[in-house]
């Protein structure tokens, strides 16, 4: 299993169904990627059963949004865990343009983790904890 401190990378195309009327990628999409990576990640470092113990969902969004993709452009997500305090795990995000490294946004989002048949908020495994946050 991977650390908490690695960054976790996926590559991602920009569409024609990201593009808005001003001809760029809509600010929606940046925040559906950011969104992905997440899910991209936990299904990387968590186990089977951890993915089938625990569900996550988003209690907060603050996204910067810092350079236009357009069609055709491939954006590089990156996130990676900050620290967690009792329910709310903190995880950064930074989508850049492949091909030059350009920062197009950046995130930082909180989580909670839901148990899977109930839906309710869970304490999750110290494994799980250590996997996906990082001392404060």
């Amino acid at each position: 299993m991977g650390s908490a401190a690695e960054i976790f990378q996926m590559s991602i195309p920009v569409v024609p169904s990201d593009i808005d009327n001003m001809q760029h990628v809509n600010n929606v999409a940046y925040l559906r990627w950011v969104q992905d990576v997440a899910v991209a990640h936990w299904r990387a470092l968590a186990t089977p059963a951890e993915q089938q113990e625990v569900l996550w969902v988003v209690v907060r969004h603050e996204i910067d949004y810092k350079c236009p993709a357009v069609l055709g452009d491939e954006v590089l997500a990156k996130t990676w865990v900050g620290p967690a305090r009792g329910l709310k795990f903190l995880r950064h995000t930074e989508l850049c343009r492949s091909t030059d490294g350009t920062l197009l946004a950046k995130a930082l989002s909180t989580w909670c983790p839901v148990n899977a048949i109930t839906k309710r908020p869970t304490l999750v495994s110290d494994e799980v904890r250590r996997r996906f946050s990082v001392p404060d």
